[in-house]
């Protein structure tokens, strides 16, 4: 049987990681790929858990190596998937979240079609807006770099298959649960968990 691979991406202040991080606190069964990244790390992330720190000669080296399943550049620095890890999970039976941007997702679908994609928005622009600002961790130009670049990345909603409005953080969250548990009871996905039962039935 393998695993469900869904794709959650969103723009910059949509509240996609507070999303993903209380999803995988109710949802255990779920996954999350760890991305490798050349961005310094924010205050409380670790190596290895929020993502895998690297600098860009050795980030450069694993796209030579054909290491990654996706890549990009955003906002100045490099992100990526593995390639064997999400292949070797899936092929366990195991569900896999990839928290990435559309670009990454387009990447994945080619390799992956049957991948379950979902797309975060805020209420408004003018929300976003707040929210980045809120923040206190970026200048002001980099926030309206931020939001510039927020307005051309919500224009792929059109390619995910699922659209979650981020406007009151629990019902978002709900939501969110709602598409897991959904396609987890599919028939195919009830079919692969429950094999010989099936076959007395189809």
């Amino acid at each position: 049987m393998t695993g469900n691979l869904y794709i959650v991406a969103a723009p910059s202040g949509a509240g996609k990681t507070t999303l993903v991080r209380l999803l995988l606190e109710q949802e255990p069964a779920v996954e999350l790929s760890i991305s490798y990244t050349t961005r310094a790390p924010r205050p409380g992330e670790q190596h290895g858990r929020a993502y895998h720190f690297v600098d860009v000669a050795t980030f450069r080296a694993m796209i030579e190596r054909r290491d990654f399943l996706e890549w990009a550049e955003v906002h100045g620095n490099f992100y990526g998937t593995s390639r064997s890890w999400l292949a070797d999970r899936l092929a366990a039976g195991a569900d896999v979240l990839l928290e990435i941007d559309w670009q990454g997702a387009q990447q994945v679908r080619a390799a992956f079609p049957q991948a379950i994609g979902i797309f975060i928005l805020p209420p408004s622009l003018a929300e976003l807006a707040r929210r980045l600002n809120e923040r206190g961790t970026d200048s002001s130009e980099v926030v309206a770099r931020r939001l510039a670049a927020a307005e051309a990345e919500m224009r792929h909603v059109g390619e995910f298959g699922y659209v979650i409005i981020n406007d009151r953080l629990a019902e978002a969250l709900d939501d969110l649960r709602a598409v897991v548990r959904a396609s987890n009871l599919t028939l195919a996905a009830q079919r692969g968990r429950h094999a010989d039962f099936f076959a007395r039935l189809i």
